[in-house]
């Protein structure tokens, strides 16, 4: 089979996305029974309360996504929780505003934060998950 500049290219592409998704953490819809559920298979959640209108979470949304790529974070799982309208939820994680990080290895809360915009901060909160 002959393969042209292009056929090559592409399968690149193809293989590089593949292979960086096998390192990626894995953002999956908040439901409490998903959330349970991983937190008996003992894996580090990230819990994000977020808000559309919200400038924290506009600030803190690229960081995570920085984050979300990097190996150290690969088996991190995300649940996003909206502010607005899944109040029930809010309430059940203790959050008071949006913009809450809060990670959990397992059943066990590490930390939480609040309207933090640092990179820095918000990569040492989400180690305490991986710990």
């Amino acid at each position: 089979m002959r393969f042209t500049r292009m056929t090559a290219v592409a399968l690149l592409t193809v293989a590089v996305e593949f292979g960086s998704a096998a390192f990626a953490a894995t953002e999956v819809p908040f439901t409490q029974q998903a959330f349970e559920a991983t937190q008996h298979e003992g894996k580090p959640i990230l819990v994000h309360i977020i808000a559309p209108w919200c400038p924290y979470c506009a600030k803190q949304q690229p960081i995570l996504n920085n984050l979300e790529n990097d190996p150290a974070f690969k088996d991190l799982v995300i649940y996003n929780i909206d502010f607005d309208t899944q109040k029930d939820f809010v309430r059940a994680m203790g959050a008071q505003k949006q913009s809450t990080l809060i990670v959990f290895h397992g059943t066990v809360e590490k930390g939480r934060s609040t309207g933090d915009t640092e990179a820095n901060s918000i990569k040492t909160l989400l180690q305490k998950a991986t710990d």
